[in-house]
């Protein structure tokens, strides 16, 4: 068992293997340990965030290397049963890699039962263990950019199925017309951890159609015309956001939200609202929107100019970090950002939103949460509510926005997988300056340096938990930092972390500014409390 760092609120522990990795992770649902906040189960490891004010990690490692991690977990009662039309283009793959005919593949793919070990990558996403050990092969040498949904598919001693349309390197065998993570049912997720799955060959075993149900619809009212606003331009798709959504990773979903929460929280107070009401983050400014009804809204972030145009074309040039008042038909533009990446837009009493498992947060990576906002739409505002506040007059950025051609400094936690790199590797993570590209996303920042760090080998990593501002490193030696729409779980090493004070102005860092990455200790395993004052 080893203790590895992730972040200043994240550890991983790395176990000898899945069976301890299941138990750990039922011990410490069984008898939690106060301070622990969340748990990411992967193959071989259990990613932990904790609360830093309540236990250390060093107190963390000392309560779980004591742990029994020899019980059997018992299986689940629940069988999940999936049928497959199989035609999957890697087949025939599958079939020279194993030695099988292509019969025998789905002979034994079908007669295998399996269990939901632990769901990441994407929502719903179920990795599946207990087949065939004879179907065991390696994921794709190259990934593919887009994999159907539906897509059922193989990769080392796992199967599962792509709950939607993504890109992946596991060796597809069929498909299934099964809805694996539908928000319509509760638990939208299919596959929970713990859960029997069985697949059945819909060649063989044609699936009962359900009997057809008429829907006879009703004529609903005409909703009232409420206080809106109507937005009539919005170049980049702008997105609902709060502080993200949490508790959800059982089933594969990852917590979102706003990149740069301090300046969420600054818009919502000088509007007067609670600080974790939800604010539209907009990239690069050029949303232009028509209020219909009075009100007040504030802008943070990014540095955008905001002009107000009244319904006589009057104009007023406002700023960021101060309350504006708004007049039926004030047509508000909120101009391109001079310095940093995202704006964000609070307005009193909020906005009309419903949330989506407990968040309003649009994660744009699982496509989960509300519509991101185009021209067109119109969002809906709920006025004046209890609970508000006046309006806040001081509020201030809290760093220096940067700007395309600067260079931001990022300080940086080495590890989990530093040992992963050589010495060269890991002096180019730090003496490097890495251009922001275009690519980059709310997902994660792409990053190109003129020399690429350096792996000790080629070795394939077992999928693992990730954290907001992993530095992970693919085979091209071109490193992502993931932001908060990144994938729950990753098959490359992550070399280090960004510190989580540094993780707002990361959110603000725009295309073609330089990022410099700034270690703020030497990469080293977390020795458990108990020895280490021994």
């Amino acid at each position: 068992m080893r203790f590895l760092p992730v972040s200043l609120t994240t550890l991983l522990v790395e176990l000898a293997d899945l069976d301890q990795t299941l138990a750990l992770f039922a011990s410490l649902n069984a008898d939690p340990v106060d301070g622990i906040e969340e748990m990411v189960p992967a193959a071989r490891t259990v990613m932990i965030r904790y609360r830093p004010e309540k236990i250390s990690a060093a107190e963390i490692a000392a309560e779980i290397s004591i742990r029994d991690l020899s019980a059997k977990l018992a299986p689940s009662e629940t069988l999940v049963e999936i049928p497959v039309i199989y035609d999957g283009e890697d087949l025939d793959e599958v079939s020279v890699l194993t030695g099988l005919s292509v019969e025998e593949v789905i002979r034994r793919h079908t007669e295998s039962t399996f269990t939901v070990a632990f769901c990441g990558f994407a929502p719903g996403f179920g990795y599946l263990v207990g087949g065939d050990p004879a179907l065991h092969v390696p994921r794709r040498k190259s990934p593919r950019t887009r994999i159907p949904a539906g897509s059922v598919a193989l990769a080392g001693a796992f199967s599962g199925v792509y709950p939607q349309a993504s890109p992946g390197g596991w060796q597809i065998i069929g498909t299934t017309p099964e809805q694996m993570w539908d928000l319509s049912r509760n638990p939208p997720a299919l596959f929970q951890p713990g859960h029997r799955v069985r697949f059945f060959d819909l060649a063989k075993r044609p699936q009962t159609a359900a009997p057809a149900v008429t829907t006879i619809e009703t004529a609903q009212p005409a909703a009232e015309e409420g206080p809106a606003f109507k937005v009539t331009a919005s170049p980049l798709p702008a997105v609902f956001q709060d502080l993200g959504r949490f508790g959800q990773t059982g089933q594969g979903v990852s917590a979102s939200g706003a990149l740069d929460q301090g300046a969420l929280k600054a818009a919502n107070r000088i509007v007067g609202n609670p600080f974790n009401f939800a604010c539209l983050e907009v990239t690069w400014g050029g949303l232009v929107f028509e209020a219909t009804a009075r009100t007040v809204i504030a802008v943070t972030g990014a540095d955008c100019p905001v002009d107000i145009r009244d319904a006589s074309d009057r104009r007023l040039v406002s700023k960021t970090y101060q309350p504006v008042s708004l007049e039926p038909g004030d047509r508000v533009t909120i101009g391109h950002a001079a310095s940093g990446m995202r704006a964000y837009l609070a307005v009193r009493g909020g906005f009309n939103v419903e949330p989506v498992l407990g968040s309003v947060s649009t994660d744009t990576l699982a496509v989960v949460g509300p519509d991101a906002v185009g021209s067109g739409a119109v969002l809906k505002l709920n006025g004046e509510v209890s609970g508000l506040s006046s309006v806040s007059l001081g509020e201030q950025p809290a760093f220096a926005l940067p700007k395309a051609g600067e260079v931001v400094t990022l300080d940086v936690v080495l590890g989990p997988r530093t040992d992963w790199f050589t010495e060269k590797g890991l002096e180019t993570l730090t003496s490097q300056l890495w251009q922001v590209t275009p690519q980059s996303s709310r997902v994660g920042i792409r990053l190109s340096g003129d020399i690429s760090i350096e792996r000790k080998d080629s070795a394939e990593l077992p999928s693992e938990g990730t954290a907001t501002g992993a530095i992970q490193v693919p085979h091209s030696g071109q490193p992502v930092l993931f932001l908060a729409d990144h994938p729950l779980t990753g098959g490359y090493p992550v070399i280090g972390n960004v510190a989580e004070y540094h993780l707002d102005l990361a959110g603000q860092i725009p295309v073609n500014a330089k990022i410099k990455f700034r270690p703020i200790s030497p990469f080293a395993e977390i020795v458990p409390a108990a020895r280490a004052s021994a």
